[in-house]
Parts: C-alpha cells; sequence; structure tokens
C-alpha cells in the first residue's frame, strides 16, 4: 500500500492537488481546476467529503472494493475513513464536490443529525447514481456554498453554511430513496436472501455457538454493508434489520414454549441469548405489541403468546 497521506484540513486536500483554497473549514472543489495530478495514493479522511464523478478516470478504493462509479455517480468519505485512488494513464480527474471540517457544523442542528446521514459509512458497490435533473440539483448547491464562501466572514457565516451544506445531503438522502425505490427488484432479492438465512441460522446450531446473530452479520452474507443493508430493510418493511431479527426471535420463542417442558432460561438459551432477564423483557414487550395490535384491529382483547 502507498503512504497514508492525512487529509485533516481543507487545505491538504487543496495543496495534494494544487488547488486554491478559500477558507480553512469548507471547500468546494473541482479537480478540472487542479494543477497537480498524482497517480496513485491512500488517503486517511480527517474531513467529511462528498464528490461528484463526471467520468470514470480510475478506481477509488473503499475497503475490499473499488467505487461502481460512471457519469453521475457521487461518492462520500467520513473523518477516519481511508480510501485509495489509482488514476488512469493520461487521464484528469473531473470531479467536483464539497470538503468540510466537523468543526464548521459544532453547536449547529447539523452536527446533531450527522450520524442520520449513514450513506458517508456506505460500502464501494454502493455508491449512488444521479439522473441529469439531480445532477443539477447536486451541483446548485456547490455553487451556493461557494457563493457564500467568497461573501465576507460574519457572525452567520456559519450558520448559513451549515444550512447549505445539510440541504446538500438531505437531496442525497432523497436521491438514495429513488434509488432504493427503483432497485426493488434487486431490494426483493435481498429481503428474501435475508429471511433465508435468519431461517437456516435458527434451524442450527449457530445461537448455542454464537448467541444472538447480529445485522452486521446478515449485511455480510449478502455482501453489502451494515448502514446500506440497514436503510434497505427499513424501505421495504417499515422496520429496522434488528425489529426483523427480533421478530423471528420472537417467533420461534412462541413454537418452543408452546407444548414444550423446557424452562424459560433452558429456550432462551437456545435462542442465543446469555442471559434469561434479557429474553423475559424481550418476550414481554413483544407480547404487548401484538395484544395492542389485536386490540386496536378487532376492539377487543389480544391474545397471550401461549
Amino acid at each position: 500500500m502507498d503512504e497514508i497521506i492525512r487529509l485533516d484540513t481543507v487545505e491538504d486536500y487543496c495543496n495534494l492537488f494544487g488547488l486554491e483554497m478559500m477558507n480553512p473549514l469548507v471547500g468546494v472543489i473541482d479537480l478540472r481546476n487542479a494543477t497537480r495530478h498524482p497517480v496513485s495514493f491512500t488517503v486517511h479522511y480527517g474531513v467529511y467529503a462528498i464528490f461528484l464523478k463526471d467520468t470514470k478516470c480510475g478506481d477509488i478504493r473503499y475497503g475490499r472494493l473499488p467505487y461502481d462509479y460512471r457519469d453521475g455517480t457521487v461518492v462520500s468519505f467520513a473523518p477516519g475513513q481511508v480510501a485509495e485512488t489509482e488514476m488512469l494513464e493520461g487521464m484528469k480527474p473531473t470531479a467536483r464536490g464539497l470538503l468540510f471540517h466537523p468543526d464548521i457544523i459544532k453547536g449547529t442542528p447539523l452536527e446533531r443529525e450527522m450520524r442520520t446521514y449513514s450513506f458517508f459509512s456506505y460500502d464501494s458497490t454502493e455508491a449512488l447514481h444521479l439522473s441529469g435533473q439531480e445532477k443539477t440539483t447536486f451541483v446548485d448547491c456547490l455553487d451556493k456554498i461557494k457563493t457564500e464562501l467568497m461573501r465576507p466572514v460574519d457572525r452567520l457565516t456559519n450558520r448559513i453554511m451549515a444550512r447549505i451544506i445539510q440541504l446538500l445531503l438531505d437531496y442525497c438522502m432523497r436521491f438514495y430513496n429513488r434509488q432504493f425505490a427503483t432497485r426493488k427488484d434487486v431490494n426483493k432479492g435481498v429481503m428474501e436472501r435475508f429471511e433465508a438465512l435468519l431461517d437456516d441460522y435458527y434451524h442450527s446450531d449457530r445461537p448455542l455457538l454464537d448467541g444472538l446473530p447480529s445485522v452486521k452479520y446478515f449485511a455480510d452474507k449478502v455482501c453489502l454493508s451494515p448502514n446500506y443493508f440497514g436503510d434497505l430493510v427499513r424501505k421495504e418493511t417499515g422496520k429496522t434489520a434488528q425489529e426483523c431479527i427480533q421478530d423471528k426471535v420472537m417467533e420461534m420463542a412462541k413454537e418452543k414454549l408452546i407444548g414444550s417442558d423446557k424452562t424459560v432460561s433452558q429456550i432462551a438459551y437456545e435462542l442465543g441469548y446469555q442471559y434469561s432477564q434479557h429474553f423475559n423483557r424481550m418476550f414481554k414487550r413483544a407480547v404487548a405489541c401484538r395484544r395492542a395490535n389485536t386490540v386496536g384491529r378487532n376492539g377487543n382483547r389480544g391474545i397471550t403468546a401461549s
């Protein structure tokens, strides 16, 4: 692996590509204006970065695989992530994007909401592909930020900047929602695989050996990042992946409890719970939810789990 270049500031990035820096905390990047063109490099991001790639001019690798990108693909990185780039010979990058340091959003609503923008942790094969109109919207947000950068700094500068950045990120969330919706066949396949994997897990000795399955376990099995997998499951079911797993566990618990002379502790252990008290809490909560749903549908008392 190449020596890792630390990009802890906007200035570090501008120096790497020979770009003019307008603000140490925020930078609107246009690599068509780069005066330096490194061919092969590995960077450790200390800032947030989100780029619109206009053409494929090389490979960007985050994690195990290169990004699947073409004209109009958005890739994003968060502080702490490492990415490798290998440029094609004779090709110059034509990406436009935004860099912003965590300090620019400190104390703003965006700082509290950054964790909701889960696409920063998506895997390289889960890039966002924009339509022509969506690209126009993306670039328009960049232009708004650049216009603000050119204004004299005042007490409202950081607040306005954070709001425009949040607008761009919200648009990216909307575009990802559209991408989820237009990939129904792919999503259906993932969900069917998820359900099959859940069945396989609980018809094996895995619960006894490994305990309760994690979201990451199933995400790895379907070759998706945990965040992307979790978002896909939520879009398809209205529930989190963890809730879907818990629903399956409660179904298995009910089957084991009916007509069984096993103790609750034994059943809890067979389902992967380390402590039966935890199982009891989860089961009572599930029964309470089902009873409430039954009352809502039938206008009478709900059923019990037994």
